[in-house]
């Protein structure tokens, strides 16, 4: 390049950079003028809004009572959702009007967004520049009879099916007959009349009942007893006319089985309850008295489909059978080893004061171990009885103790021992000192995992397997089928051997103190019995042999 060339390209560069600057000028004169009263008080409307103070928004407009409420109620409508609001245009028209524009951005969670904008008007009052109040100024279509609201759609409640196929829960309306002391005249004669059109579905609820409740809570409403619809449904002409009495329909998913009642329903409604917040959709609403609610924003959920349990209906009713032949706490648990699918769970009215007792209460083991400690030692070519608490909790981990399973809605424990101690014994009254702890979930899984030659993943929905947070390697084969042997030999002619005439079983009758185990394995079947301060040496073998027998029977004669 040239002298000439490079002067001309020089001169051009300069007054290029003479335009920017000049433009930067003017523009630092346009942008840099002080905001007027009218648009102060938009930016401090917009402001008060997105910190959430109601009043200190309302307090900008022309009728602040009308307008906080309309504030606080979207709020409190939309509560699950958080809102971005900006000014997108500003223009003063003159000293005494002007317009705005303000951008609303809601979210609601993930995918779940609405956007909007919505115009508003400023007046100079006497009391200076205020928002003139219009609900619309918050909301589009807002007004002052109106409401909005964030709601959340579903389709259809998916239904839950046992192992075999059979409908095991569905949703279906239940019932709360409610007594209200302030709607009855006469208390007695409202109890009586109540009590005796119960009679027929709840004979326990009498009119003394009633009354003494009533009594307990001066003033508070009650619920009597809670039906099922077609128990409603032959009573409600009765329950109705009588003075005080309320009923509130819930939809509730309830096992279709009235036989059924373990405390694996609950775990089962999580796992539910998990499937239709997935595809739950949403929307806005505008509603008001009188009229069907408005959608605005948002979109119907898919229908989620239907689940299909782990829980065999007829295992379960075999150990519902079982477990209330024992008069003190006692539980059940059967696992199907070659899938981990939890088939039965139960425990009787003792242990149901107790709590979870089946699937989180923690017991010290005493030789319900021994197995584990046999194994151990076997497979460190050593002697059993110098087996150390951590090799102990070692093993027992490769047999599926300890180990930190997550199964969705469920919530269980297995063992504690050793350095895997946690936390405090449940249930047991005692503090356990340094003993190791068994559950009789953790038993049933030990008996699967003999089985199945590995520690199965526990489930209660089938396709949908705990995850661990820690596999750990199954034993060698030789220390797995030593294991079988001395189970087998503990039935064929040990402390199990009561249960010698059911063909293919195994099993560990063990005791802790005053508490009795039985563990084992027949088929693709393990279970585990507990009973605590049994009330007899045999308790848990017997209470086993119950179980076995029922199970035995077809279904049609139970």
């Amino acid at each position: 390049m040239g002298f000439r060339d490079w002067r001309r390209g020089r001169g051009r560069v300069t007054a290029l950079v003479s335009v920017v600057v000049l433009a930067a000028g003017m523009a630092s004169c346009v942008f840099g003028e002080p905001r007027s009263d009218a648009q102060r008080l938009v930016d401090d409307f917009v402001a008060e809004l997105n910190e959430g103070d109601a009043a200190g928004a309302a307090a900008l407009t022309s009728y602040p009572n009308a307008a906080e409420a309309s504030i606080r109620q979207m709020f409190e409508g939309m509560k699950d959702g958080s809102v971005d609001y900006d000014v997108a245009q500003f223009v003063e028209l003159n000293e005494q009007t002007g317009f705005f524009t303000l951008g609303a951005d809601w979210n609601f969670g993930p995918g779940k967004d609405w956007g909007y904008q919505v115009d508003g008007v400023a007046k100079n009052l006497a009391v200076g520049w205020r928002i003139s109040w219009d609900p619309q100024v918050l909301v589009p279509e807002l007004n002052r009879t109106r409401t909005v609201h964030h709601v959340r759609t579903d389709a259809a409640p998916p239904k839950i099916f046992d192992r075999t196929g059979q409908l095991l829960m569905a949703e279906q309306t239940i019932n709360a007959v409610v007594v209200d002391p302030a709607l009855m005249p006469d208390p007695v004669d409202t109890t009586t009349r109540l009590a005796k059109v119960l009679e027929p579905v709840a004979p326990v609820i009498t009119a003394d009942l009633l009354q003494r409740n009533l009594a307990a809570d001066p003033g508070a409403r009650i619920t009597a007893v809670k039906l099922r619809d077609q128990d409603y449904q032959f009573l409600e002409d009765e329950i109705v006319p009588i003075p005080g009495v309320v009923v509130v329909k819930t939809p509730t998913l309830i096992s279709a089985d009235r036989r059924i009642s373990t405390p694996l329903l609950d775990p089962l409604r999580a796992a539910w309850q998990l499937e239709r917040d997935a595809t739950a959709g949403w929307a806005v609403t505008l509603e008001e008295p009188g009229a069907d609610p408005v959608q605005v924003a948002g979109f119907q959920g898919p229908p989620p489909p239907d689940l299909q349990a782990t829980l065999d209906a007829h295992v379960q009713l075999a150990a519902k059978e079982a477990v209330v032949s024992v008069g003190t706490p006692a539980a059940i648990v059967a696992i199907q080893p070659s899938t981990g699918g939890v088939l039965a769970l139960d425990v009787n009215n003792w242990a149901m004061e107790l709590g979870p007792v089946a699937s989180r209460g923690l017991y010290p083991a005493g030789q319900t171990l021994d197995p584990v400690r046999l194994a151990a030692g076997l497979d460190r070519g050593v002697d059993p009885a110098s087996v150390s608490t951590d090799d102990l909790a070692d093993t027992a981990r490769r047999l599926g103790l300890g180990l930190d399973y997550d199964v969705p809605g469920f919530d269980f424990e297995t063992a504690q021992i050793g350095e895997n101690r946690s936390g405090v014994v449940q249930f047991s009254g005692s503090d356990g000192g340094g003993e190791a702890l068994l559950s009789p979930f953790g038993a049933a899984l030990l008996a699967a995992s003999v089985a199945r030659g590995e520690a199965p993943l526990p489930a209660i929905v089938q396709g949908k397997p705990a995850k661990v947070g820690e596999a750990a390697e199954p034993l060698p084969p030789h220390v797995t089928d030593a294991l079988r042997a001395a189970m087998a030999e503990n039935v064929r002619s040990g402390p199990a051997s009561f249960l010698k005439g059911h063909p293919g079983l195994s099993g560990i009758a063990a005791a802790s103190g005053d508490d009795r185990w039985f563990y084992g394995y027949t088929g693709d079947l393990a279970f585990a019995v507990f009973v605590a301060n049994a009330d007899g040496g045999d308790r848990a073998v017997k209470m086993a042999d119950m179980f076995l027998r029922e199970l035995g029977k077809p279904p049609a004669d139970r």
